[in-house]
Order: structure tokens, then C-alpha cells, then sequence
């Protein structure tokens, strides 16, 4: 009897150690050293150890690198992953093994970065980076009040591919301040002769302090800086500095990560957009374990092509009409 037991034993943990195997799920992101996919593997491996799933995790060496994402989603297929969660580094150039993934089993959802189509993939779980984009713009032209008509803008994006979460924060920006976007999908096609020039970060400081110098090559009167994100306008700042424009130039960002929100307390950024990096990682590994368990796939949120996890304008100087929170209230919720 006691050998029966052991035995049954034996198969009830093969049987259960099969149905783990099954819960295979896989993280790619487009960078490891970013403090926001940091935040983002923080929150999908949490999740994963509450719902019982095996995560494996990878990242691109750096921001724009394809070929290392195109080679983890192999790798993840060839480990029967149920689910990838990704943040795409190319939202075009991603689609077709993104495609082979999908049409092999797994559920694929792309995290902060949509994919071009959206519907590339299963699902899209992010901030409505215009909306993010539109909020800090509405609140620079406030704040500048009527110079804003005297605006000498520099625009610090991402990199050269113009992603999609590039060029929504971009032209969302631009239509919060009330200038004229063309083609919404692109950046750089504006005729106001208030944007002196775009430049690429890479979503880097080091990246940021270079297109900052590079800008003010053109213009030394810029007054005004957009940064696709806080480590962007991190070395922007450092820039303006090194060049005796530290003060009076506004600087508006988009992340809310903590180090952000602390230079929103410190007056380095006037005023970021938080998005919810946790939030998305883990409504992305709870979608997996849905999946794996019914084939229930998840549902955007209403008139989207994505499901929204929220954006909170964060500033210490708040204007009239435009909700936000202070730096103080930004610290106790970043990237929750």
C-alpha cells in the first residue's frame, strides 16, 4: 500500500509539473537598463509567481534592436510559450514573426507599444500615449500663456523607425499645444515656424543630452523641450545646463517613473504624463492564464484598439481646467 502511494504520489507531481510546462510565458522588452521595462519585468514576474506561471524573460540590447526580439520570440516559440508579452522596439518590422507566433498557439500581447496594425497582435495593453502626449502639451501652452505664440519648440523623440508610441506622444504633444499635425502617423511633417527641429534620443540621457545640443545648434532661443521620455529629458536638462540655459525653459516628458517625478519636484521637468508600466505587465500575465485555461482572449477598452491602463498628468504647477497631481502625490503611485 505504502509503494502505491509513493508511486501515485510520482504521477500526481508529473502530471502537475506537465500542466506548468503548459503556463510556459515569455517577457521581451526593448531594453533591460531603461528604468520603465525594469518596472515592467518587476510587475510580469510578480504576477507570474501568483498565478502560477513560468516566465522567461529577454530584452533588446538596445532601443531599435530588432534582431534580438525577433530571436527571443523564436526562442519563445520553440519553448511552447502560451503567451508573449512585448513590448515591440519596431512596431512594423516585428509583425511577421509576431504573425508565426500567433499562428502557432500563443497568445501575443504587446505592452506600452502598439503594433502596427494593432491587430497584429491578440491584444494591447498600454497608455493612450496621444492622450499622454496632449496632456503635457495642453499644459505648456497654458502655463506659457500668450507666449506661447513666441514658442521655440525641440522635439526629442525616439529613434529613426518612428514607432508608434513615438510618434502618438509626439503629435499629441504638438495638437495639446495647438499646433497643426499633418499626417498623424508621422513625425516631422509640421509647417509651424515655432518647431525648431526634432532630434532622436533613443530614450537614452546620453541620447537626450546630444539631440539637446544638437538643437540648440540651430536655435539658442528654445524655450520649450518635449522628451519622448524622462532619461531623454534627463540629459536635455544637463544640455540646457552646460550651456547657461538651465532656467527658464521648459521641459515636458512622458513616463512618471519615481526618478522622473522626482525631477518634477526638483524643477528639472515642469511637468510628465505617469503611465502604469506594473499595471500592464500584470493585466498581461493574468490574460495569459485566462487564455491557457478557457481560450478567452481579452477585449479593448471601449472605442480603442487597445485596452487602456490609464495616464496621470503629474506637475507642481497645476493649471486651471487641467487635472493633475503634485510631485508628492506622483512619488506614493509611480508606475503602480
Amino acid at each position: 500500500m505504502k509503494k502505491l502511494m509513493t508511486c501515485s504520489a510520482v504521477a500526481l507531481a508529473t502530471m502537475a509539473g506537465g500542466a506548468y510546462a503548459q503556463t510556459n510565458a515569455c517577457l521581451i522588452t526593448k531594453t533591460d537598463t531603461n528604468p520603465f521595462f525594469v518596472k515592467m519585468k518587476e510587475g510580469a514576474s510578480a504576477a507570474a509567481a501568483e498565478n502560477g506561471i513560468n516566465l522567461s524573460t529577454f530584452a533588446g540590447k538596445y532601443d531599435g534592436d530588432v534582431e534580438t526580439q525577433v530571436a527571443a520570440v523564436e526562442t519563445c516559440m520553440a519553448s511552447g510559450a502560451k503567451g508573449i508579452l512585448i513590448t515591440p522596439t519596431d512596431s512594423r518590422a516585428l509583425v511577421p514573426v509576431i504573425t508565426q507566433a500567433r499562428e502557432a498557439g500563443a497568445l501575443v500581447i504587446a505592452l506600452d507599444t502598439q503594433f502596427e496594425p494593432a491587430d497584429a497582435a491578440d491584444a494591447t495593453f498600454a497608455t493612450d500615449n496621444f492622450k499622454a502626449g496632449e496632456l503635457i502639451g495642453q499644459w505648456a501652452k497654458a502655463t506659457m500663456g500668450a507666449e506661447a505664440e513666441n514658442a521655440r519648440i525641440a522635439l526629442l523623440d525616439l529613434n529613426a523607425s518612428e514607432v508608434s508610441v513615438d510618434y502618438q506622444r509626439d503629435n499629441g504633444f504638438l495638437n495639446g499645444f495647438g499646433i497643426d499635425i499633418k499626417d498623424p502617423t508621422d513625425i516631422g511633417d509640421e509647417d509651424d515656424p515655432r518647431i525648431v527641429g526634432n532630434d532622436v534620443t533613443d530614450g537614452s540621457p546620453d541620447g537626450g543630452r546630444t539631440a539637446m545640443e544638437n538643437l540648440l545648434q540651430l536655435d539658442p532661443d528654445i524655450n520649450l523641450v518635449y522628451t519622448i521620455n524622462e532619461p531623454a529629458a534627463a540629459g536635455a536638462y544637463e544640455a540646457l545646463k552646460s550651456f547657461g540655459k538651465d532656467e527658464g525653459v521648459l521641459i515636458v516628458s512622458v513616463d512618471g517613473g519615481c526618478p522622473g517625478v522626482r525631477d518634477v519636484a526638483g524643477g528639472v521637468i515642469g511637468a510628465t504624463a505617469m503611465q502604469f508600466p506594473l499595471l500592464m505587465a500584470s493585466k498581461g500575465i493574468e490574460a495569459i492564464k485566462t487564455f491557457a485555461e478557457t481560450g478567452e482572449k481579452p477585449q479593448n477598452s471601449d472605442g480603442l484598439d487597445f485596452y487602456n491602463t490609464g495616464v496621470e498628468l503629474i506637475t507642481d504647477q497645476p493649471v486651471e481646467g487641467l487635472p493633475s497631481i503634485t510631485s508628492e502625490e506622483g512619488l506614493k503611485k509611480c508606475w503602480g
